[in-house]
């Protein structure tokens, strides 16, 4: 509330038209995003990001999984999971848009190029940190390798799963915007643009709140999510501590 104060008492006596009054700003925002606008450019956005984070979490944990439990594959994939994901992903929507064309494919496909990386990298690493003595008690009662994989080695992995899936949200909300910056005629990113192309300042900087607002539900979201797949995990450390 404070800052919100002093923003306003700041933009009231500065000259700069780039900097309009939290007053403005949310008339604006009202007037762009109550209404049509939220169906045809939020929407689709949220859209695409949702199938970009379900496919990273999906191919994530899966190759991942994969890597972690072979380790001749680890150690053979390694140096060109280092150089891939040391790609920034905006260097690939030219690439991209040449093979995919300017598509919700193409978008969903850069998002992916980006999130997937946390999510692997910890998938692997969660694997490989599958306690040992576990591992061998649950060969020693014969139990089976999908019963290992399901009630042993990603459960034990999936803190590490879920700590890579919160980076990926926030790089895939990033690679949303910018994808759809560089190639959409509709979209938050495209929006937001085109209000800075036309000197729409307080829309633009309504669409800007308006992706904050996103990234914070995602978060508030994701930690709900993440305390009820985790739960044995937190009341175990709870219990440590006690």
């Amino acid at each position: 509330m404070l800052l919100l104060v002093l923003w306003g008492l700041v933009a009231t006596r500065a000259t700069n038209r780039f900097l309009p009054d939290p007053v403005t700003i949310a008339d604006a925002f009202v007037d762009t995003w109550i209404g049509p606008a939220f169906v045809q450019d939020v929407l689709p956005s949220l859209y695409r990001l949702g199938l970009g984070v379900a496919a990273s979490v999906v191919l994530g944990v899966a190759a991942g999984t994969v890597i972690g439990l072979t380790p001749w594959l680890r150690e053979l994939l390694e140096p060109l999971l280092e150089f891939l994901r040391a790609v920034p992903p905006p260097v690939l929507i030219p690439v991209a848009m040449l093979l995919l064309g300017i598509t919700d494919t193409m978008k969903v496909v850069v998002i992916v190029s980006g999130a997937v990386w946390p999510i692997l990298l910890n998938t692997v690493e969660g694997v490989r940190g599958t306690d040992s003595v576990l591992t061998q008690t649950a060969l020693s009662f014969r139990v089976t390798r999908w019963e290992r994989l399901w009630f042993l080695v990603l459960p034990a992995a999936s803190p590490r799963i879920m700590a890579g899936a919160r980076q990926a949200l926030s790089v895939a909300l990033i690679l949303m915007v910018i994808s759809e910056m560089f190639a959409s005629s509709a979209g938050l990113g495209y929006r937001i643009a085109y209000f800075q192309r036309n000197y729409l300042v307080a829309e633009m900087w309504s669409g800007i709140l308006l992706l904050g607002g996103v990234g914070v539900l995602l978060a508030v979201v994701f930690g709900v999510v993440e305390r009820r797949v985790l739960r044995w995990y937190h009341g175990t450390r709870e219990v440590n501590r006690v």
